[in-house]
């Protein structure tokens, strides 16, 4: 109390770091054994309750997997907390069903070939027990619908197939010794209407030699089909897709445009952001990802090769920059290099559960950004700045062109993003937080962790600090003095929207983690 009208509020302290422990592996390698290029993970995505993981691969697969551990108690994980019901220790998942979204294709107007790879995954609202998800590829976003049908099949017939033989050939010989004649129509001659009818009629035991099918139903089948197929909006290729909070609309965005469609709608889209010039020659920036708002159905986001998001306001003018919030990092005096803008190309951003923080990743680093704060990011946390002396090496083998994701807890006070020999790395992003944990995409999560975290930096000359201080670290090795591989690299991971449980792909390997 202060003065008696005024409470001050105890500074709250931050959460413990979090311990992870491996959970399941789907696809896992052995040995030596070498992986194809179409099994390889290039999209991961969660749905809302948590409770579906999809996965898409380069050879055009969506995989679905559904968790388990809820359904073997009947009832959702909420409810068994509340009545105190004793419930597993951690999410488990298992192979639910996989289907073909794309194929590869080639346009011939261009003559350019369209690869099948997956390039984002997006859940819908669920309607009827039936699954929905949008897919995409380079240029072609399909919708699609998963749902269980019951295979019905022929089970009985209604008589034994020997008797029927026999009272068959009794019948063909009755009538072969009472031959009538008939008309070329089909009609009888001098015959009536009524003692045709009464020669028609079934006896009272009916007859013997008349065979009907028992249909009964067998197991259930799940069954993908493509709803829709929205294709011929985009020149270049498609780098992300969103749906809105409205359940009815998504965007879909390339390199120059983002574009509005309705789920029901695929012949018309609305072209809302071109960032395109009348000469291409005057070009600077490309859009590189877009996420509508998660509550604000009027409201997205969107980032560019250059550092910084944009977050426009469909009720105005998106296609004016004027009418955009712009958020970017000041470029500091005397730092600039070759590298530098290739490095603060954002290859991926994320809107936090409530809307309020968005987080971008670039190649060196992850940033949180508040949408009322636009002067800088609140943080940034250093993914693996050992890599920095090895910027000219990492450019030779293309290596710095790398598109990591990243995503946050649902609870908001951690966030994820992969980096290079099948590693990735949590942050906590409270307010005096210094969790920052290394992990690896194995059996063993914990082998490859970093003994002292880095704190995230909350202003631009510290982090500049300590940019240069790490700078002399062991080109060869990263911070725990690990050899690193250019050749493994853990593009893409999801957090659970609910618990803390991470799923991440290390080539064709899906691993899931819990804490």
């Amino acid at each position: 109390m202060n003065g008696g009208d005024e409470v001050v509020a105890a500074p709250v302290d931050p959460p413990q770091p979090l311990e992870w422990k491996f959970s399941q592996v789907f696809g896992e390698r052995t040995a030596g054994e070498e992986v194809q290029e179409v099994d390889i993970i290039s999209a991961i995505e969660f749905d809302k309750t948590g409770d579906h993981l999809a996965t898409g691969d380069r050879g055009g697969r969506v995989v679905l997997f559904e968790r388990t551990d809820t359904k073997d108690h009947g009832g959702s994980r909420r409810d068994l907390e509340r009545l105190d019901y004793p419930i597993s220790r951690h999410p488990e998942f298992r192979y639910k069903t996989e289907f073909q979204s794309h194929e590869p294709e080639f346009d011939y107007l261009k003559s350019l070939e369209i690869e099948e790879k997956i390039n984002k995954i997006r859940w819908c609202q669920t309607a009827n027990g039936a699954l929905f998800l949008l897919s995409t590829n380079d240029k072609t976003i399909k919708f699609w619908k998963v749902q269980e049908k019951k295979i019905k099949k022929i089970s009985d017939m209604n008589l034994d197939s020997s008797k029927a033989v026999g009272n068959c050939s009794v019948a063909s010989s009755s009538n072969s010794l009472s031959p009538r004649p008939y008309l070329a129509n089909g009609g009888c001659p001098d015959r009536s209407y009524s003692s045709l009818s009464n020669e028609l009629s079934f006896p009272p035991g009916g007859i013997p030699s008349l065979r009907l099918p028992m249909v009964a139903s067998h197991e259930t089948s799940l069954v993908a089909r493509c709803r829709r197929v929205y294709a011929h909006a985009h020149d270049y290729h498609i780098n992300s897709i969103s749906n809105n909070s409205d359940g009815e609309t998504f965007i879909s965005a390339d390199d120059l445009r983002i574009n509005l469609w309705n789920l029901e709608i695929s012949n018309q889209s609305f072209n809302i952001v071109d960032v395109k010039p009348a000469n291409m020659e005057d070009l600077t920036e490309v859009i590189t990802s877009a996420e509508f708002h998660p509550s604000h159905c009027n409201m997205l986001g969107y980032s560019s090769s250059k550092g910084s998001i944009r977050l426009i306001d469909l009720r105005q003018s998106a296609l004016c920059d004027s009418h955009a919030k712009l958020f970017e990092e000041p470029e500091p005096a005397g730092t600039r290099s070759f590298f530098t803008e290739i490095i603060a190309s954002i290859s991926d951003i994320k809107f936090g559960k409530d809307g309020r923080y968005i987080l971008s990743r670039d190649y060196m680093t992850l940033k949180l950004w508040d949408i009322n704060m636009d002067s800088g990011p609140v943080s940034t946390f250093q993914v693996h700045e050992y890599l920095r002396p090895k910027l000219c090496d990492l450019y030779e083998n293309d290596s710095i062109f790398d598109k990591f994701e990243c995503c946050l807890s649902g609870d908001g006070l951690r966030v994820a993003t992969g980096s290079y020999s099948n590693l990735f790395r949590v942050f906590g992003s409270s307010p005096g937080s210094t969790e920052a944990t290394t992990l690896e995409a194995s059996k063993n999560p914990m082998r490859r962790q970093v003994q002292a975290p880095s704190r995230p930096s909350r202003s631009l000359s510290s982090s500049l600090t300590r940019v240069v201080r790490r700078g002399a670290e062991s080109p060869g090795v990263d911070a725990n003095g690990n050899s690193f591989d250019f050749t493994t690299k853990l593009l893409h991971l999801a957090w659970h929207p609910s618990e803390k449980s991470i799923a991440c792909a290390a080539a064709n390997s899906l691993y899931m983690y819990y804490a």
